[in-house]
């Protein structure tokens, strides 16, 4: 997520009243996580065995739970609770708006459009040329539609992403400032759900095309020309690269890679980043041939019990 203007350091930390290392006048452009981030932005770390991973990323701006020593060139904003002033921050830049009008007066829509009844468009979306937006779909705020994308009924673009921290009364929630884009030519099934990113973007490639009853978590990207099968659930943090076949009730971990031109057979389980260019089947996903070879052998386990009984 960037920010409006560049603020100083001095002017963030006095947003969520906490101490700072650096100069005062040390520059802070935005606000992303550690997978994502780059110079100028704001990381947040509260746990000691994340500490030289946030301290030695391309973030110049370490929001962290303990005074440590501050790399060259970077700044520290000392929290007692970093997660906690992270969620300040989001909701300082990108505060909840409760809706005025079905179709927001920020929204932009692009010429050719058909946008069916009782669907919800939120602030500042922005919809392209010749899309077809069928009934019930909403589109939560600061999304991205491309240009002749088509979303069928009941899908859901935009709702915040399964990111929790567990506190003693309970589950603490990470707000989501971050959006949902979908390049030219997507098509997306009906009671599908695309989360936003936490502060940056999730992504659908051009021309993908997603079947029904579809999740997809936040920040993920999916690459150009990729088909997806209903019931499919891709978790957050995910690459998935171009022309990946994703058949039905397919699952995933977060934070993994999938090749290019990869096809991950139905009901198959993903543990680990897979190179791409060959078929995966089953959990853990392996490929399809020497999967289909274990599973025969294990067909062969009580014939040969038998055998060794005798």
């Amino acid at each position: 997520m960037k920010f409006p203007k560049v603020y100083t350091i001095k002017e963030i930390a006095a947003i969520i009243d906490c101490d700072f290392v650096g100069d005062e006048n040390f520059p802070v452009h935005g606000m992303n996580e550690i997978h994502v981030v780059e110079p100028g932005d704001i990381v947040f770390v509260d746990h000691p065995k994340y500490y030289d991973k946030a301290l030695q990323s391309a973030a110049t701006i370490v929001l962290i739970n303990k005074e440590v020593d501050c790399p060259e060139g970077k700044a520290l904003l000392i929290s007692d609770d970093p997660f906690r002033d992270f969620n300040k921050l989001t909701k300082h830049f990108q505060p909840f708006k409760a809706a005025g009008a079905a179709i927001a007066s920020t929204a932009k829509i692009g010429e050719g459009t058909v946008i069916q009844p009782n669907v919800v468009v939120g602030e500042n979306v922005t919809i392209g040329k010749n899309c077809l937006i069928y009934s019930n779909v909403v589109i939560y705020d600061n999304a991205v539609i491309g240009d002749s994308v088509i979303i069928h009924a009941g899908t859901v673009l935009g709702a915040d992403a399964f990111y929790y921290k567990k506190r003693p009364e309970g589950f603490d929630q990470l707000l989501s400032g971050g959006r949902v884009v979908i390049k030219d030519n997507v098509g997306i099934g009906a009671l599908c759900t695309i989360d936003r990113g936490v502060t940056g973007d999730t992504t659908i490639g051009e021309g993908s095309k997603i079947d029904n009853q579809v999740h997809i978590g936040h920040d993920t990207v999916i690459g150009k020309k990729c088909l997806i099968a209903a019931q499919t659930g891709i978790a957050g943090c995910v690459i998935i690269e171009d022309e990946v076949t994703i058949w039905g009730q397919v699952g995933t971990t977060s934070g993994i890679t999938i090749g290019s031109k990869a096809v991950l057979l139905a009901q198959s389980g993903i543990s680990k980043s897979l190179e791409g260019g060959k078929v995966y089947f089953g959990y853990p996903a392996e490929e399809s041939r020497e999967k289909l070879k274990q599973l025969a052998h294990i067909k062969r386990i009580p014939e040969i019990l038998e055998k060794l009984k005798k």
